[in-house]
């Protein structure tokens, strides 16, 4: 918009500098032109008459002003003698212009081109007895005068253009300055952020959008937190039933011997603490809406090898291994809240365990790149396709991994949450060969580890 503004306002002066200044320079040439050929008329027609008197005296008073006319213009005068007078002279050459003014007493004035003028312009006038005289003038000054006269004004011309771009940057600035700080508050709401506000600035229809869009945020993040403290609060109170109803499933099954029964009661309870990981993903994902925890430097290699630690032996019972690779020299601080990387990893390393074939293995890398860590967790499952990748974090959608066994569909979704909230990014890639590789990129804190 700030170009089509520029560009408006710039193409604005043009069309005034050119219905201005081309009719004025246009003026100044026609003046130019009519003034020159006035003036070499009249001083032809003054040795006209002199040359027409005949006497000694004229004769010799019209070889003088021919002389001087000479050296102090560009013109040279050429005349045809006369009984009475022959000066020293150039004698003008037989054309057409020279018998007019010989036979039919006309004067004539010859540009020498019918675009503007040639290099010399030709004035033939007569005189008594059969004479003439004519003047031959160069119009190399008039050229000279000519360019100075649009020269001034195109010069003149692209220093308003160019003023008038810088005035048209800054007005159009100052015009869409508003609807930048729209812009602003839109992109941050896309990105999750239903705090931001507009700033009531610009002129009355953009402070009655601001107002507008201001009323509606206000209204959805109250609406937001309210489903947040609900789900929160919702889930909150299933996790004590749903805890109670698994520890009577495990009594049941310890007291029961019909091996039919038995199947049930073991059906029954996958599906109560598959409801129970559901309960505690939208618990982890209500409380990081919430942002309750700022983050802060922590030690990234403790956490990784701490989480490791714990799922190896899961892994080891498939026959699962997992390296860690790349490990940082030193120790590596990231930002992050506190327990948000625990979750993240136990989320990645139970997906990525749950599509990997047995016998396979999963490889954690760490790599740091100028401000930022990666954080990558590669599998040898059968990865996603690029449809899979892009519905991946939206929460409830489960993919089927090799053991059968489906998740509650918000690992993802939390993964994604967290590192979000800490200022960092996850995206899915095709790992080599087969599998996923998913790749966490967080904030490297400045402070060195100790």
């Amino acid at each position: 918009m700030n170009r089509q503004l520029i560009r408006s306002y710039i193409l604005l002066v043009a069309v005034a500098i050119f219905l201005f200044t081309v009719p004025v320079a246009f003026t100044l040439t026609d003046q130019l032109r009519d003034d020159t050929r006035q003036s070499v008329l009249r001083e032809a027609k003054t040795m006209a008459l002199l040359l027409a008197n005949g006497d000694s005296t004229s004769c010799g008073a019209l070889e003088r002003v021919a002389t001087a006319y000479g050296e102090e213009t560009p013109g040279d005068v050429q005349v045809t003698p006369t009984a009475g007078c022959a000066p020293v002279l150039p004698a003008p050459r037989a054309d057409h212009a020279l018998s007019r003014a010989l036979e039919k007493g006309e004067e004539t004035t010859d540009w020498g081109s019918d675009f503007i003028w040639g290099k010399e312009l030709t004035v033939t006038v007569p005189a008594q007895d059969g004479a003439a005289v004519r003047i031959v003038y160069s119009t190399s000054d008039m050229t000279t005068r000519f360019w100075q006269i649009w020269g001034f004004r195109a010069g003149l011309a692209v220093l308003v253009l160019a003023a008038a771009a810088a005035i048209g940057a800054y007005a159009a600035r100052r015009i869409t300055a508003p609807l930048r700080e729209l812009n602003a508050m839109a992109s941050k709401f896309s990105d999750g952020d239903l705090t931001a506000r507009s700033p009531v600035t610009g002129p009355p229809e953009t402070q009655t959008l601001a107002r507008t869009l201001n009323q509606g945020a206000e209204r959805l993040d109250t609406l937001v937190a309210s489903q947040r403290i609900f789900v929160a609060d919702a889930s909150h109170q299933l996790r004590t039933p749903l805890t109670a109803l698994r520890l009577s499933l495990d009594n049941i099954a310890d007291g029961v011997d019909d091996e039919f029964v038995r199947e049930d009661v073991e059906q029954a309870t996958a599906e109560v603490v598959r409801m129970s990981r559901l309960v505690n993903g939208l618990l982890v994902l209500a409380r990081a809406e919430a942002k309750v925890t700022a983050a802060e430097p922590l030690v990234l290699e403790d956490i990784v090898n701490e989480r490791l630690t714990v799922w190896r032996p899961a892994a080891d019972e498939r026959g699962v291994t997992i390296a860690l690779r790349g490990s940082a020299d030193g120790r590596l601080l990231v930002l992050a809240s506190p327990g948000h990387l625990d979750q993240v990893l136990d989320n990645v390393l139970s997906n990525a365990l749950e599509v990997s074939p047995d016998g396979g293995r999963i490889t954690v890398e760490i790599e740091s790149r100028a401000d930022t860590v990666v954080l990558s967790v590669v599998d040898e499952g059968p990865g996603m396709s690029d449809s899979e990748k892009s519905r991946a974090f939206d929460r409830f959608w489960r993919g089927q991994g090799l053991t059968g066994r489906s998740g509650s569909g918000l690992g993802l979704a939390v993964v994604k949450q967290l590192v979000s909230d800490d200022g960092g990014t996850v995206t899915l890639a095709d790992a080599p060969g087969s599998g996923l590789r998913v790749e966490i990129t967080l904030r490297a804190s400045s402070r060195s580890g100790g």
